[in-house]
Formats: C-alpha cells, structure tokens, sequence
C-alpha cells in the first residue's frame, strides 16, 4: 500500500482504530497490552453467536504485533483470535502488511454440523477481512 509504516502502525495499534474498520466489530477496549473485543451477533445455522473476546498483544515497535486469546482468570470465552500483523517497507516507499489470523468459536451445534459450521465461518471471516482491507486504504487515504 502507498501509506508510510508509520501511519499503518498508528492504526493498527490504536482500539478505537481497529474497531472502526473491521466489520461486524462494535468495539474494543483496552487496558494496556490487553484488548476486549466485542462482536455483532453472528446467525450460524440457526443460532447466532455474539463473540467477546480478550486478547493479549505484544507490540514490537513499527514492525510486528502479535495477538493471542488471553480470557481473564476464571473467565470462559468461547471465542477467540490468535495471530499477528507485520509489517515492511515496499521498494515504493510503501508499507507491505502481512496478516495471519486464526479464530476459535465454540459452537452449541453437533460434531456433524461441523463441515457447514466451517464453510459458513469462512464467509463471515472473508467478508471481515475484505472490508477491513478496503476501510483500512481508505482511512489511510492509500492504494
């Protein structure tokens, strides 16, 4: 993309940020390195989900953040995310992002559902991710 890593940095590690560009994210507070996500109801095979969510990050300063599921003691979350974003300088003069994510939901459905589960979790993460993508460029006013 055509925004520096400086700006790229500055949103990714800002909550408010974050939340304002990921579909289906109504908000995330942060307490320091942990942040609370909270999700919009999801309809999956018909039930719906609301996934809450804490997660632990660790910033290395303009280069990588990582994220990992960290419910507090005694909390039971049965959603949660674990990943990184990193990233680098293009030959442009742009930033290079790489995103590895990978969720855990758990599910009041049966074993044999577990195909359709996927499938229809795999299209609600592909729509998250195409429109965070595109609210990302353009709130950083870059291609």
């Amino acid at each position: 993309m055509t925004a520096s890593r400086d700006a790229v940095w500055k949103a990714l590690t800002d909550p408010g940020v974050v939340a304002s560009l990921t579909p289906l994210v109504h908000d995330i507070t942060a307490s320091g390195d942990i942040w609370h996500w909270q999700m919009a109801r999801l309809p999956v095979l018909g039930t719906s989900v609301t996934p809450a969510f804490t997660e632990q990050m660790t910033f290395t300063d303009g280069y990588r953040i990582e994220y990992t599921h960290a419910p507090s003691a005694g909390a039971s979350e049965r959603t949660g995310a674990d990943g990184w974003y990193e990233l680098g300088d293009t030959e442009d003069g742009g930033t290079h992002l790489a995103i590895s994510l990978t969720v855990k939901v758990e599910l009041p459905a049966p074993r044999a559902a577990g195909p359709a589960v996927r499938a229809a979790m795999s299209g609600v993460m592909a729509t998250m991710g195409a429109g965070f993508s595109r609210n990302l460029l353009k709130h950083l006013d870059a291609d």
